[in-house]
């Protein structure tokens, strides 16, 4: 698939992320002040910052789409990689408010459960659920890190949803000497955010520092590249991920015999065939190296 497609697909995903999610924020905010609920106004302001939060991964990945110029040779998609810390920090700074307030208000006098309120929740766990699934579904196509996170934080909070559901509904049936069970959920709101911003935070943190690419992604380039006329293996490769895209340095070898002309000759068909063949690669750096050194790595069968 072009990494044209990949990104307006990572885009139309951000925008349902942003409707949806000041859609629910708007309704879980009104329905928990209105209706009495700490658990779905906790749960309120994880979707309204839902919404800040997809709107600046749909800026970075407009950014990230721009080509390279010449204060950026390596192109924008830092940018993707940014929005997804942004939405861990965020996510963690919303999961300690929620924790504080839903301690803090404890004590405070019970009121009158709205039925309504019960409604909100249950309509916003499926509508999340639904968004998680369309999501990670892009993000698994695009590789995109914001895109992922984004999926995940629709997860978490379905299932912050269906656990203030659950909550509301026991609080319902058991009247004001079940007013803490409100309270309870919104500490389970709070700490499944923590739990989640951490994961993520961590995650792209990862990518900014420049680990290593998934396995299947090293093998990938390493099979196509040996499949180039000429080369006889593989001595190192260093793969790097930047938004939805790859950055490649690789060492082939090949007849310590052939002239520099032949050898440079190898270099650009292995990054034209890889790059032919692996559409996320977005620059390969070929190095060549005389077959049959000490430092071999990776032989051609």
């Amino acid at each position: 698939m072009a990494m044209r497609e990949l990104y307006r697909q990572s885009r139309k995903a951000a925008i349902w992320g942003i409707g949806i999610s000041l859609l629910l924020g708007g309704a879980k905010l009104l329905g928990g002040h209105f209706g009495h609920s700490m658990a779905l106004f906790s749960d309120a302001i994880h979707s309204l910052g839902d919404a800040v939060v997809f709107l600046g991964v749909l800026a970075a990945l407009v950014w990230s789409e721009q080509p390279p110029d010449q204060e950026h040779p390596y192109g924008h998609t830092r940018a993707e990689a940014l929005a997804g810390f942004s939405v861990a920090f965020i996510l963690i700074l919303s999961a300690l408010w929620v924790l504080w307030e839903a301690l803090r208000s404890l004590q405070e006098p019970p009121e009158e459960l709205k039925n309504y309120t019960l409604w909100i929740a249950g309509i916003s766990a499926v509508l999340k659920e639904g968004m998680y699934q369309y999501s990670i579904r892009v993000a698994r196509q695009t590789r995109s890190r914001a895109i992922e996170a984004s999926a995940w934080d629709h997860r978490m909070d379905a299932a912050t949803s269906f656990g203030v559901l659950l909550a509301l509904l026991l609080v319902q049936w058991g009247g004001p000497s079940f007013h803490a069970a409100d309270h309870v959920a919104a500490v389970g709101v709070g700490l499944v955010i923590l739990l989640g911003g951490s994961r993520l935070f961590w995650n792209n943190l990862q990518e900014l520092m420049d680990r290593q690419a998934q396995p299947e992604i090293l093998q990938a380039v390493r099979r196509e590249a040996l499949t180039v006329p000429g080369v006889k293996g593989v001595e190192k490769l260093l793969v790097r991920k930047t938004g939805m895209e790859y950055l490649v340095d690789i060492h082939v070898e090949v007849d310590p015999e052939i002239t520099v002309r032949e050898g440079h000759a190898i270099a650009h068909a292995v990054k034209d065939h890889v790059q032919a063949q692996i559409g996320s690669i977005r620059d390969l750096l070929v190095h060549i190296e005389p077959a049959g050194g000490p430092q071999t790595m990776i032989k051609r069968d």
